[in-house]
């Protein structure tokens, strides 16, 4: 097995250097592959120049391992998928054309299939456009190939296989023995509840055949990644970093253009043009750096989104954490703070105080559950949430249902069918906590003083009731929360679960001036959930009066009445 980690590949693309690691290719199939490949010419350029001259030569490395990756002889692909993730304006649609015509040419397979397969429609023909125009451009190809524009179809005379256009659909495969797919922009995909089962169908079909390959093409998300693209990129990740050495998994080479862990976490190192070169390997063919560097003039004067957006499309930016300037500045540390081994149970056990809080809104919205313990000795601040949501939220909120699913999965939010089931469970939370003698006698559980009866009344069924409930205002009123929780972020005195739940709400957080203070809002109203993050802020705002070390003769008194 093929070790296709590549750990120095921040080193790599500082020094402009490939992204793929040294591999044993099989040179006869590399080299053969990348001839039929650079005698393709552009179809859309001045002259028509042949991709030996005009493709970068980082594609060109790429068409090696798509063929030099095959062992004709063991009947053996070392290299499965390739998961190419590179900004716009790189000619990954045009160069994967030409791959896939050079696939064809290489294929001794009779009556197979190979696919362009986008979102659209529109994605899907431009590769096969593209195609078709570098099969006009060579009388050997016009003979070699038949086009039918009408089903988006070409030929190959010889062998009988075919390249056809297809969208992303569940119905993708009818039972074909497929040899290649190129999958384009899955970023787009990432939202689309039939992602999985569609990859699922394509990565079957071509199982079918021992030397089936998919290409998978991307640019950044222009919002936090979610769905497939996210489990998709997160496991190139992975693999590149070396996370799955020495275990079987399917043989993916990640080719990431992304800037270093510094750079993309620094703003200002990521605005320098200086440092595009790093994630533009086509930079000086397909685009100009002076000419980039004038749409980013123009687009930063539009505004904080115009800016995300363009980051994330031409510098491969992910959307997320930290990424505005209107955002909490406290989120910029947030991740640095995160403890995966910090479970509610784990929690109550290193506490010797806690306070519980809660935030929510209508059916659409979540209802936020945060629990803040003082650790023992040490005084630090451990901090657990989970949320609840009505499944009409992800019929409201499509554009965010495939994100809460992704945090259901993770465990860190609960569908509730009867909305009073989210007021049982906080109160369950809290008497959990009460139970493990944690919860002070006053101010215990904080909380938005709106819409709270239901809750009140379950928390009163618990005995968690009069002065150990405060409600809190909210707004400005917060302001001590976000100051005292940034604190302890950049000194590193709090810990939290670590759950991408609360990446999203603590990204999705903006902050605005509101007189001496200063007011959390949504970035996107509806479709950016911050509950969990409130309910954080109102658990900060009770440990932050001091509580007393919890009293345990509660749990003393339960004991004896038992």
């Amino acid at each position: 097995m093929w070790d296709l980690s590549c750990v120095d590949w921040q080193d790599r693309i500082r020094e402009g250097r490939s992204l793929i690691p040294d591999l044993p290719l099989i040179e006869s199939e590399a080299t053969i592959g990348l001839q039929f490949f650079d005698e393709l010419q552009l179809p859309d350029v001045p002259g028509l120049p042949k991709m030996r001259d005009a493709a970068g030569q980082w594609f060109r490395d790429i068409v090696r391992v798509a063929f030099g990756s095959w062992d004709s002889v063991a009947q053996v692909r070392h290299v499965r998928d390739i998961f190419a993730m590179l900004p716009k304006g790189q000619s990954k649609t045009t160069y994967c054309a030409g791959l896939c015509l050079a696939a064809l040419l290489m294929n001794h397979r009779p009556r197979a299939e190979a696919l362009f397969v986008g979102p659209t429609q529109a994605i899907s023909d431009n590769a096969y456009d593209k195609a078709v125009g570098m099969i006009e451009a060579s009388k050997a190809l016009k003979a070699r190939f038949r086009t039918r524009d009408h089903i988006k179809t070409i030929e190959d005379l010889v062998t009988h296989t075919e390249l056809k256009v297809r969208t992303f659909d569940v119905n993708i495969l009818t039972g074909a023995i497929l040899i290649l797919a190129l999958v384009d922009e899955l970023h787009l995909l990432g939202r689309n509840p039939h992602t999985t089962k569609v990859l699922r169908q394509i990565r079957g079909g071509l199982e079918k055949t021992p030397e089936g390959l998919l290409l998978i093409t991307t640019t950044e998300s222009d919002e936090p990644p979610a769905g497939d693209f996210k489990d998709e990129l997160k496991a190139a990740r992975r693999i590149r970093d070396g996370y799955f050495k020495g275990k079987t998994v399917r043989p993916m080479l990640p080719i990431l253009y992304e800037f270093p862990d510094d750079i993309a976490a620094d703003r200002e190192q990521w605005q320098e043009p200086a440092n595009w070169p790093m994630v533009m390997p086509n930079l000086g063919r397909s685009v100009q750096l002076d000419s980039l560097i004038a749409d980013w003039n123009n687009e930063k004067e539009k505004g904080e989104h115009a800016i995300k957006v363009w980051a994330s499309q031409h510098l491969n930016i992910e959307i997320g954490v930290g990424i505005n300037d209107d955002g909490w500045p406290g989120a910029l540390f947030w991740d640095d703070a995160a403890d995966a081994t910090l479970t509610l149970d784990e929690l109550i056990d290193r506490s010797e105080v806690a306070t519980v809080g809660g935030d929510g809104g209508g059916l659409d919205d979540l209802f936020g559950a945060a629990v803040i313990g003082r650790e023992k000795g040490t005084r630090r601040w451990l901090i657990w949430n989970h949320a609840y949501a009505h499944p009409l939220v992800v019929e409201r909120r499509k554009e965010i249902a495939s994100t809460l699913k992704d945090f259901e999965a993770e465990g860190s939010l609960t569908f509730c069918d009867d909305p009073q089931d989210m007021a049982v469970a906080f109160a369950a939370i809290a008497a959990k906590v009460r139970d493990a003698g944690l919860l002070p006698e006053k101010n215990a559980v904080g909380f938005d003083p709106n819409n709270v009866g239901t809750i009140v009344e379950e928390l009163a069924a618990v005995e968690i009731e009069g002065d150990m409930l405060r409600r809190l205002l909210q707004g400005p009123a917060l302001s001590p929360a976000l100051w005292g929780l940034e604190f302890k972020l950049t000194n590193r005195t709090v810990s939290h679960s670590g759950l991408a739940l609360m990446s999203w709400c603590v990204g999705n957080a903006k902050v605005e001036v509101k007189g001496n203070g200063n007011m959390i809002t949504k970035q996107i109203s509806g479709r950016a959930k911050i509950d969990p993050f409130i309910a954080t802020l109102c658990a900060v705002i009770l440990m932050t009066w001091n509580p007393a070390s919890a009293n345990l003769g509660y749990v003393e008194d339960r004991v004896a009445v038992l």
